[in-house]
């Protein structure tokens, strides 16, 4: 059993008790604690027989995961926009009582989640139970890096709550979260598959040519849907379990709400602050990967002096270098891009560091930053209503940032690709491209089927 120090846990129920007699207040109390190795994904099975809502976040190739589960206050209830909800995190971090005695990222008041792609666009039933924008704070968060694993107990006291029962009742959930008898249960298969409206795809990927050589646009991403039928309800532990396995340098999350999950494996960091220090990442022009060293080689190759893909990538490259000077200072960005290889795929790759400018916050660069060139196209205003009027589907979250941010300012956020809305026994996954000038529906449509599988590959069960 995970034990939290039982003196240090009253102790600080006490304090916020009084707080809340004290100021007539309802104060959230936040209380890290470091603990024994535990598997991430045995914690987030075991939030799963509870009935909570569970929210996962990997970085693979740095071993870092976060697990949520349950909810001690949704940082975005009732607000629209991004500057809303920093204005509601500066005001909680101020208000709560946050005991971390740990630097390290990931620790402490941890804020979860992600927004819509187009907060304009028209929204339909398949993304009912995610708002425009949500982050939760966990009541119970599991850390996990290289070299440790924290928990981290976030809740919301009263004046006439009592601290043995409010410890008793922490202790009661903890136990059943660290569970010895848990394991994760056998995955899925898939029975069928349906691409949605495919030819009707290709004739709006024309469209959207015709629109570049009228000079309407530069660059227009199109997204489209694919159904599918899976033989039993999902289980979302072993998909994850594939994802972490299958998508190395990757980012896997899963976000639940009230029984249906958006869950994918992105490669695309959207930015990442460490205290000052943030960081982004442009990734755009795919091919895919070879079935030889020789081959993935020559593919590679081919990727990095193709017109297209480098016209594509370039794109982003001059966007994010021009999002980042407005709120940073020291921005560098490479010369050229190089590969980035996944399990599937392979991309163009070229980072961006930078120092934030004092008054500025991650907040800031993710609402500049999005949608990216890969994500919406160029110019954005112009690409984002050709989507809007000719897109038949509502992207939701897909596409979107999703990620995290600490009390120690320090977050990560990724752009939602490689991903899909698990509900039931069904799901909907979604792949996109870059149009330009010379795209060709054909070879479009077989880039978004490449782009599928990852999250095909995973929904079988081994």
């Amino acid at each position: 059993m995970i034990e939290v120090k039982e003196t240090t846990l009253k102790s600080m129920l006490d304090k916020a008790i009084n707080k809340a007699k004290t100021n007539d207040t309802s104060p959230l109390l936040s209380m890290t604690e470091e603990i024994n190795e535990y598997n991430p994904l045995l914690f987030f099975e075991a939030a799963g027989q509870l009935s909570m809502n569970r929210t996962f976040w990997s970085s693979t190739a740095e071993q870092f995961y976060v697990v949520g589960v349950g909810s001690a206050y949704d940082l975005a209830a009732n607000i629209s926009s991004i500057e809303q909800m920093e204005s509601n995190w500066k005001q909680l971090l101020n208000e709560s009582i946050i005991r971390n005695p740990y630097e390290c990222p990931g620790t402490g008041m941890l804020a979860l989640g992600g927004m819509s792609f187009d907060p304009a666009a028209k929204r339909s039933q398949l993304w009912e139970k995610f708002s425009h924008l949500s982050f939760i704070i966990p009541e119970f968060m599991l850390t996990k890096t290289e070299d440790a694993s924290y928990l981290t107990i976030n809740i919301r006291v009263s004046k006439d709550n009592h601290p043995g029962q409010l410890a008793e009742r922490i202790n009661q959930t903890k136990n059943m979260l660290f569970d010895s008898s848990v394991h994760l249960p056998e995955g899925t298969a898939i029975e069928a598959t349906e691409e949605i409206a495919p030819d009707e795809w290709k004739q709006t990927v024309k469209r959207a040519t015709n629109s570049i050589k009228q000079h309407h646009a530069d660059k227009i991403v199109l997204a489209r849907e694919m159904q599918v039928k899976l033989s039993d309800q999902a289980k979302i532990s072993p998909i994850l379990n594939n994802l972490i396995e299958t998508q190395t340098n990757s980012y896997v999350f899963a976000f639940e709400r009230d029984g249906d999950c958006f869950i994918g494996s992105s490669p695309e960091r959207l930015v990442r602050q460490e205290k000052d220090d943030v960081m982004s990442t442009c990734l755009a022009g795919t091919a895919p990967r070879g079935k030889t060293e020789k081959e993935d080689a020559r593919i590679g190759n081919t990727l990095l002096h193709d017109e297209k893909n480098r016209s594509e990538h370039d794109f982003v490259v001059q966007m994010i270098r021009q999002s980042m000077e407005h709120y940073c200072r020291f921005v560098y960005v490479p010369d050229k891009p190089v590969i980035y290889p996944l399990k599937n795929l392979q991309h163009l790759y070229t980072p961006v560091t930078a120092t934030l400018k004092e008054g500025y916050s991650i907040f800031d660069i993710v609402g500049k930053l999005h949608p990216t060139p890969a994500l919406g196209g160029v110019p954005r205003d112009k690409s984002l209503a050709f989507i809007r009027e000719h897109e038949q589907m509502d992207r939701g979250w897909y596409g979107a940032p999703v990620g995290w941010l600490d009390s120690n300012s320090n977050g990560e956020f990724a752009v939602a690709i490689r991903s899909g809305l698990i509900q039931g026994d069904q799901a909907s996954l979604f792949a996109g491209c870059g149009i330009v000038r010379d795209s060709d529906p054909e070879a479009e449509y077989e880039e978004t089927k490449i782009k599928f599988m990852p999250m095909l590959s995973v929904l079988e069960a081994e």
